[in-house]
This record gives C-alpha cells, sequence and structure tokens, in this order.
C-alpha cells in the first residue's frame, strides 16, 4: 500500500434520501502584448472554435446515447445509480446500493414513471449486484460495455448518474490511472470488498453516482463508478479522485448472476482461511492471526493452521486483513505463493496453491 493511499480514506458513492446542487464556472484569457500576438491569435481563433465544437458535438452524442440507459435506483433510505444490461430489464449496480434490500423503486430515462424492480443477487466481494424490473418499458435502453483493455490514461471519460439526486447528470475528466486496488470500508452499509484493476478517474463523482456509468467518448461503459476518496486533512472529499470497478468485472459477474442467479466463477483468489488483524505492544498492526483454515483449502494442505499469524505474502509484508486482501487482489486460483507464519514465535514459510473466494 504506497504512502497516497493510506493519507486518503474512500467513501462510497451512495447518497441518503437528501439533494442538493452544484455550479461551474468557465475562465479564459488571451494577451493582446502586441499586434503580431493579435493578429496571431484572431488566426487560430476559427481553428479553436471548431476544435472546442468538434468535441461539444462528441459529448452531446455521447449523451443522447448513453444516458437514457442509466437509472436512479431507490432503496429504502438511500438513493443510487444503475445501468441498464440487457433488453429483459436486467439493471447491474453496486452491492452497497441495494444493501439487505429485496425490494426497489428504479426511475429509467425513457419515462418518468416509478417503476418497480426485484433483487436478482448480489456479490459483495466485487461490490456488484443485479436487480431486474418488474415490467420492462417500451423503448428501454441496454448499454453498450466496452473492453477494459483499451481503457488507457488520458482518455476523455463522461460519468453519468444521480449525483446528489440529481438524476440524469453528467460531469467530465479523464482516465487518471488504471489497474489501482482499493478497499471499500465496512462501515455505513460497505461491503468491505478489495477490488482490483479499478479506474481512476478525474470526473467529478459524488455520493448518489455509486452504480451509474463511467463512459468513454465511443459511448461505450468502461466502468461503474463505486469509491471517491477524501483526505483528512480537508475533512472532506478529495477533489479529482474517484474510482469505477472495470467493466471486465462487471461484464463477469452480471452474465454470471443473469444466467445462475450466483456467481459461480469468481476468478479471484483467497488462502481460505478466516482471520483477524492482531496488533503488537504498541498497538500496532502486526499481522493476521488465522481463526479457522478451510478442509481440503489451500492453506489446509499447506500445513497452516488456527492460531498462526500470516506477515508477509511472498515479499509483501501484511499486517492487516485488509492488506492481505489488496495483496491477494491480483493473483488467480491455482496461483502458487510463498506465506511467512509465526507460530509459537518461531517463523515458518509454506508455500499455498491459492484457491478461490
Amino acid at each position: 500500500m504506497d504512502a497516497s493511499h493510506s493519507r486518503r480514506r474512500l467513501y462510497r458513492l451512495l447518497l441518503p434520501l437528501t439533494a442538493g446542487v452544484c455550479a461551474m464556472a468557465l475562465v479564459s484569457g488571451c494577451s493582446d502584448s502586441d499586434s503580431a500576438g493579435a493578429t496571431a491569435t484572431q488566426s487560430a481563433s476559427p481553428h479553436a472554435n471548431s476544435a472546442a465544437s468538434d468535441l461539444q458535438a462528441e459529448y452531446e452524442t455521447v449523451i443522447r446515447n448513453v444516458l437514457p440507459s442509466v437509472v436512479q435506483i431507490e432503496a429504502a433510505n438511500s438513493l443510487g445509480s444503475g445501468v441498464v444490461y440487457d433488453g429483459k430489464g436486467h439493471i447491474v449496480t453496486n452491492a452497497h446500493v441495494v444493501g439487505p434490500e429485496k425490494r426497489f423503486k428504479v426511475t429509467v430515462a425513457t419515462g418518468e414513471k416509478v417503476l418497480g424492480a426485484s433483487l436478482v443477487a448480489t456479490y459483495p466481494e466485487q461490490d456488484l449486484a443485479v436487480i431486474k424490473l418488474d415490467n420492462v418499458p417500451s423503448g428501454l435502453k441496454p448499454a453498450k460495455f466496452g473492453d477494459s483493455n483499451k481503457v488507457e490514461v488520458g482518455q476523455i471519460v463522461l460519468a453519468m448518474g444521480s449525483p446528489l439526486g440529481l438524476s440524469s447528470s453528467v460531469t467530465q475528466g479523464i482516465v487518471s490511472a488504471v489497474g489501482r486496488t482499493v478497499s471499500e470500508s465496512r462501515t455505513e452499509g460497505g461491503t468491505g470488498a478489495t477490488i482490483a484493476n479499478m479506474v481512476q478517474t478525474s470526473a467529478a463523482i459524488n455520493p448518489g453516482n455509486s452504480g451509474g456509468a463511467l463512459v468513454n467518448l465511443n459511448s461505450e461503459v468502461i466502468g461503474i463508478p463505486t469509491l471517491a476518496a477524501t483526505d483528512p486533512q480537508m475533512n472532506g472529499a478529495a477533489p479529482g479522485i474517484g474510482f469505477a470497478i472495470p467493466v471486465s468485472m462487471v461484464k463477469t459477474v452480471a452474465d454470471q448472476i443473469i444466467k445462475s442467479g450466483k456467481v459461480t466463477d469468481s476468478g479471484r483468489a483467497a488462502l481460505n482461511i478466516t482471520g483477524r488483524t492482531v496488533v503488537d505492544d504498541t498497538y500496532q498492526p502486526f499481522g493476521i492471526a488465522v481463526v479457522t483454515v478451510t478442509a481440503g483449502g489451500g492453506a489446509d494442505k499447506a500445513g497452516l493452521r488456527a492460531g498462526d499469524i500470516i506477515t508477509k505474502i511472498g515479499d509483501t509484508r501484511v499486517t492487516t486483513m485488509t492488506e492481505l486482501a489488496e495483496t491477494l487482489a491480483n493473483d488467480k486460483p491455482g496461483q502458487k505463493v510463498k506465506v511467512t507464519y509465526l507460530r509459537d514465535g518461531v517463523e515458518r514459510t509454506a508455500v499455498v496453491t491459492l484457491g478461490e473466494i
């Protein structure tokens, strides 16, 4: 975990039943220090105006294509967003948006009428869920989903959803980074999920954006906005730092839920243990105490047992359950890892063949 990550907290983009208003101002300027400069500015201005008009036209096209596929989801005590996945009325969203609820009110862009929906299944390990409309309205438009392998830093993206309760809202930014591994808190309804390969974006995302769409200029959904960063020194949101679940994982989870009613192949690696964080004499996190070992699982076969304290995975120091999850997030079931642990105060190692969450 890098230093910048440790200085920030992540919060879920779920909104209590309240609303807010935001504003944006654009400022431009030019220099007329000499006549040559003025001439150059005047000469370049038509080209600049043309480029701005072309980009604006692209934005408007993307919004027309995708916004009708983004819905608002109302649970018992909160609001979130969702994306129409197919023409049968399936909608993909975040697990923390649906929470423990089974029934929802959904507002679609094709009409103001509130529609009923039921939970198909939730997969908290990746903070994803699928719900299904009771009745599919005429004109329901499924979104087009992109390719995670084509997402690159610097790409212009639009975030669509219901930030601060303002349905059908759009913000703009770029892909700031890819391949981020972030963990969600378990407090206030959070799933505690650790998610790999997240897309980091500068597009403004706020409470209510959870489960919405992060979209490229090809009108393709490339991620589901899920988390935003807060800086404790600012006592609020860290501007321009948000995270979206990559579209590859969204499609993998949604397809399995729709087909089988559950996730049958997560592709997520695990030691097949339960554990808890332990602290040292100075009350600092020290390692993960093994509480139970799944019979026949990777840790069991490698000889780990309850009471062992795991301190490293490979060469990576792990001191908390969150760090353990983040370290394993990019590994695959069947992969072998060296686990360093303490038993009765003596350091040992074992090679564990990873199982599956």
